[in-house]
């Protein structure tokens, strides 16, 4: 599937970005002829670098023959369409996960939202359209935010969402398809690494409310969906892994154990739900089962391959169905140690 390819990886050094890049070595899809992380911010870069060459210390000959490399990295940025194109050029496959994601940070620098998430998904497309780029496919990653969304992280990825549908039109020899799915277990800034640094100082751990349920699926989950996608997706579909539930009470229950520590509720927080949802009550219509996996269809008529979808989806995906007993939570954290006692998948070399 990728042997002899030249992969892009934009926002390659997130969380997201690094266990990606980790698996595209394995050779697990067959081994890339090239490998580029594409950031903008140098130092993760220098850091991911240090990490894949096994060395404790950069010295100037670190980042010389990047170029010659399996593994290179890029400074550049979506946002900027020469960067992007520089980039693309000699690309056969893209995956964008490249994104502002911070809820907050999007609510208090929406068009920042707007530049990384939206006009960056529409650089790389027009970097495909209007040089003509063989790109074999592009990949975006979503998020459960952007299902009927009430914030601008959301709402930004939704139209990225859309972008990257409606790009099928345009670039008839490009394939693009996304990824949707929800909290992802440790990545950087989610909200277990926020739980185990409140216990660490003795709490209180804080509880928007007792309600709140989430999706969760590790980072090789993630990575999992990104690959089937690649794998089966058609024209502007969405692959949506089908993955359990739980309630952020129970998890900052177990997370605490025996330990004398308090919670406090502080109120749900403005751009945020009770509960998540990856599938819409509008997009069940469109959506079928493939697997262990969700896929919605295209909206747009002209990318659908046939009108009638055998066993549609008959009620939204939300988070507040499926939900983890508390021993099955316990399971979970336990099987991709997230205890506090143990390092977590976010605090592991990336190529551990």
């Amino acid at each position: 599937m990728l042997t002899n390819k030249r992969v892009v990886v934009t926002g390659g050094t997130g969380s997201l970005g690094k266990v990606l890049v980790r698996r595209l070595l394995s050779g697990e899809l067959g081994l890339p002829k090239k490998i580029v992380v594409f950031s903008r911010d140098e130092a993760k870069q220098n850091d991911m670098r240090l990490a894949h060459q096994c060395r404790a210390a950069a010295t100037d000959d670190v980042i010389y023959h990047n170029f010659e490399q399996l593994l290179q990295f890029q400074i550049g940025d979506v946002r900027d369409y020469h960067s992007i194109n520089a980039v693309l050029c000699n690309a056969d496959i893209v995956f964008n996960a490249a994104a502002l994601k911070q809820v907050p940070t999007c609510e208090y620098f929406p068009f920042e939202a707007v530049q990384t998430n939206i006009n960056g998904a529409e650089n790389i497309v027009r970097a495909i359209r209007e040089q003509h780029l063989p790109i074999e496919t592009v990949v975006g990653v979503s998020t459960d935010k952007a299902c009927k969304p009430v914030n601008v992280m959301g709402m930004t990825k939704a139209v990225q969402e859309r972008i990257l549908v409606r790009a099928n039109l345009d670039c008839s020899d490009t394939r693009f398809c996304c990824v949707r799915y929800g909290n992802v277990l440790a990545s950087r800034g989610s909200v277990i690494p926020l739980f185990h640094d409140q216990i660490r100082r003795g709490g209180p751990v804080t509880i928007t409310t007792t309600e709140m349920t989430r999706f969760l699926l590790s980072l090789n989950q993630a990575v999992d969906t990104i690959f089937t996608a690649l794998q089966k997706a058609h024209r502007g579909e969405i692959y949506i892994p089908r993955v359990p539930s739980a309630r952020v009470v129970d998890i900052v229950t177990i997370l605490i154990g025996e330990r004398p520590i308090e919670t406090a509720i502080i109120g749900i927080r403005s751009g945020e739900k009770v509960h998540e949802i990856l599938v819409s009550e509008e997009e069940t219509h469109r959506t079928q089962q493939r697997g262990e996996y969700y896929v919605i269809r295209p909206v747009l008529p002209e990318l659908q391959i046939s009108t009638v979808i055998e066993k549609p989806l008959e009620k939204e995906y939300s988070s507040a169905n499926n939900i983890m007993n508390k021993s099955q939570l316990a399971n979970l954290l336990k099987s991709h140690k997230l205890m506090i006692e143990d390092k977590t998948e976010f605090e592991e070399d990336f190529l551990s």
